[in-house]
């Protein structure tokens, strides 16, 4: 049985030095003391593998060792990066922390329960060499009298966002992610994006006061930029760089009719909410693995090995 650290098949190669050369050119490369490189990913599904270099009909589940090592060659290029939908059974989760190497740890949720915690964690995968913990690890619980946060219609986040500190330099930041439920319409997710919206805002009061940096990362299933969900979500003013506008969250956008599900965001001063102290550079943006993966797959045989979204970055300064 071959195994994620074995030496891969030319094959595997092949495609592992196309996805390596267009990650070259797309994503900034980590400079020491320079730089800070914030990811976010939804890996569908990302849970049980199958012990193949490339998985065949009838094996489940599809994801197999050589998308795994994609999936590590993606990841290994951001300093810290928040991961959405890893499952109850974290073999992909392991295996990926082999092949990113000892000097990568990892921080996640144990499962939600119930139906629309979708055996569902929440992770953050950094490398020890640019950023490390710096103490705080939390899920953040709507109170049960939730006046002061406006949010009677949200009994309770679906899925509880994780909230991670992190110190790069002198920096201190931290990171929290959370997959919002889809619900069956959008109107469904407009109570728990305003709720988020505004704990974060509450929040970031108080950590300006430490010097620390408050950053909103995950799937937040936002149709489109104006949308009732997007107002919601940037109702305290969270605000995403305008250089994620034009990127495409899902293999399966319409280019003409592309969606906000993923979002990297961050207060920059405007309602009374402290800004951001980390030096945004300008440069954000996602990574289209399709064209280098995909080979006789359709798009939807990918999702299941890779993903179906795509992942986003952003690059801030440090000191």
């Amino acid at each position: 049985m071959a195994t994620v650290t074995d030496q891969p098949p030319a094959v595997v190669q092949v495609v592992l030095a196309a996805v390596r050369s267009a990650l070259d050119a797309t994503i900034p490369a980590k400079a020491l003391d320079r730089n800070l490189l914030i990811g976010t990913w939804n890996l569908r599904a990302f849970g049980d593998l199958t012990p193949k270099w490339q998985s065949e009909a009838g094996d489940s589940p599809k994801r197999d060792l050589g998308s795994l090592l994609c999936i590590a060659e993606i990841v290994s290029r951001f300093d810290v990066v928040a991961v959405q939908e890893v499952r109850g059974n974290l073999k992909c989760l392991r295996d990926t922390m082999k092949v990113l190497g000892p000097h990568w740890g990892m921080i996640l949720t144990d499962v939600t329960k119930g139906g629309q915690g979708n055996d569902e964690r929440l992770a953050f995968l950094f490398d020890t060499r640019r950023v490390r913990p710096s103490g705080l690890a939390c899920e953040l619980v709507l109170p049960e009298d939730d006046g002061d946060l406006g949010t009677g219609a949200v009994r309770q986040f679906a899925r509880t966002p994780y909230a991670v500190s992190f110190t790069a330099g002198s920096d201190t930041f931290i990171l929290v992610t959370l997959h919002v439920r889809y619900g069956t319409a959008p109107a469904d997710r407009i109570g728990e994006l305003s709720a988020i919206a505004q704990w974060l805002a509450d929040w970031a009061k108080t950590e300006a006061e430490w010097g620390h940096n408050l950053l909103a990362l995950g799937d937040f299933n936002i149709d489109r930029a104006g949308d009732p969900l997007f107002e919601a979500f940037t109702s305290t003013g969270l605000t995403p760089p305008p250089e994620l506008n034009a990127v495409p969250r899902t293999i399966f956008d319409d280019p003409d009719a592309g969606h906000f599900y993923d979002q990297i965001a961050w207060f920059t001063g405007s309602g009374g909410v402290p800004a951001l102290t980390l030096g945004y550079t300008g440069a954000a943006g996602g990574f289209d693995f399709v064209p280098h993966t995909v080979g006789a797959l359709t798009k939807n045989e990918l999702s299941w090995r890779i993903s179906d979204h795509y992942p986003l970055w952003a690059e801030f300064t440090t000191r």
